[in-house]
């Protein structure tokens, strides 16, 4: 049994936790601001303006690609060497690559090299982030107050508005203070670089704080049982071997939060400033800022609600709630008015918090301490590639195909029907014990047992 954190430490983990995402999630969504608002025309100047978009979102979604990747091998060495030390690469990784964006040269430079280095940068921010999410959730969740895991495993979470708020922020005082030619050809790259800054805070605040008490723990019955188990030698195998329903629950579980974020926070600049609806890039970005700082504020209130009736009916509710939303979400941006595109804007993100909020303890609490970080990562990361990576692609291809938001909405409710059905199959967790027993131990306990009585 892990020894309990003690509340002062446990605050300076979730501070530490919350920044590091923070971060990370700031450097990522801004290129999906920007993918939206002006790479197309700095990056792809020679397509249409609507293909320019989809090419800009295709490099976009590269980053996704990289997400599994990163889960791979950020989860199979957090398994192996502990979470700190991932974390803090993960965060050099992702500011490095963020910095490098806002030095890029543009097309009008060097031609048809500056989309190879941007989609070569934004891999890299992918791959840091498929590492980042599953060490910063397990490093609160094992650290944390088991009756009160929903609620303390949540605030990384609110590390999403939280980065979705500052770079939506930083772009929006920058587009609303300079002129848009002076915006398209220098003002761009100053967010990018403000990360670089973001880094070094992250960076102090994430070297003061230890290493997982739960892990030390694993780790030290391991050491004394003196095993080569699969579970040592390679995490991911051990979570195919014991997890692997729990890694299609969590993939199925990602769907509609994950497809729904972007649709409601990335595809929503397209439309609402396309030609179907013609209101201006501020309004759009100030929709999304407002909208962003209720997710941030719900978030927690969400996973406390988890710790009280459990994480699959607060997931629930979330899947059913954005599958209900997508078509009055496009009839409140079809309407033209500031105040409805706020409103559809930030119901849909509170339902999406329904379902973020309890997520980090949700999959926290399907994986074995030794196999956990490939566990909860491979299962969020995979799922990305189909979910959040293609959302926004898909919905722009389908604008420019129909001319109509239907078969969008139509999609995010297919997205929600799936997800429903995942977590209505899955066991609730709540209850679980983190520091419990692992499936290797277990598996040898049984065959002592057997020995002992034959």
């Amino acid at each position: 049994m892990a020894p309990p954190t003690s509340p002062g430490s446990l605050r300076r983990i979730v501070a530490a936790s919350l920044i590091g995402t923070t971060i990370e999630w700031y450097d990522f969504f801004l290129y999906g601001s920007a993918a939206a608002l002006v790479f197309n025309k700095l990056f792809f100047p020679d397509s249409d303006p609507l293909v320019g978009t989809l090419l800009s979102f295709l490099t976009y979604a590269v980053g996704f690609a990289a997400r599994p990747i990163g889960a791979l091998v950020f989860g199979h060495y957090g398994d192996r060497l502990g979470r700190k030390k991932l974390l803090i690469l993960s965060l050099l990784l992702m500011g490095g690559a963020t910095c490098a964006i806002g030095l890029l040269p543009t097309h009008a430079t060097v031609g048809s090299a500056a989309p190879v280095l941007l989609t070569a940068l934004r891999l890299v921010q992918g791959f840091a982030l498929g590492g980042e999410w599953g060490g910063a959730v397990l490093l609160v969740s094992e650290h944390g107050d088991a009756r009160r895991r929903g609620f303390w495993a949540s605030w990384p979470q609110t590390g999403a508005p939280a980065g979705q708020l500052l770079a939506t922020g930083v772009l929006s005082a920058l587009t609303g203070l300079l002129s848009e030619g002076a915006f398209e050809s220098w003002g761009w790259r100053v967010p990018f670089l403000l990360s670089g800054v973001l880094v070094l805070v992250g960076l102090w605040i994430r070297l003061s704080v230890d290493e997982s008490p739960v892990f030390k723990a694993a780790l030290a019955r391991a050491e004394a049982r003196k095993t080569d188990d699969v579970a040592e030698r390679m995490p991911l195998v051990a979570v195919l071997r014991h997890h692997w329903r729990d890694v299609l629950v969590a993939m199925g579980a990602r769907m509609a939060e994950n497809i729904s974020y972007y649709v409601i926070t990335a595809f929503v600049l397209v439309y609402a400033t396309s030609d179907h609806v013609g209101l201006g890039k501020q309004t759009a970005l100030n929709a999304v800022l407002i909208a962003s700082a209720v997710h941030f504020a719900t978030i927690p209130a969400w996973g406390a609600l988890s710790d009280r009736v459990g994480r699959r009916p607060v997931y629930l509710l979330g899947a059913v709630g954005v599958g209900a939303w997508a078509f009055p979400f496009f009839a409140l941006i079809d309407s033209e008015h500031f105040g409805a595109l706020v409103l559809a804007v930030t119901v849909g993100l509170v339902f999406h918090g329904a379902m973020y909020a309890p997520q980090a303890a949700f999959f926290s609490e399907m994986f074995a301490t030794r196999m956990r970080y490939s566990g909860a990562s491979i299962g969020a990361q995979f799922s990305s590639v189909a979910a959040g990576a293609p959302a926004p692609l898909i919905a722009t291809a389908l604008l420019a195909d129909y001319g109509s938001a239907t078969p969008i909405a139509l999609y995010v409710i297919a997205a929600a029907l799936l997800t429903v059905v995942a977590v209505g199959a899955a066991k609730e967790t709540r209850e679980r014990d983190l520091a419990a027993i692992e499936p290797g131990e277990a598996d040898e306990a049984r065959e002592s047992s057997r020995s002992a009585s034959a």
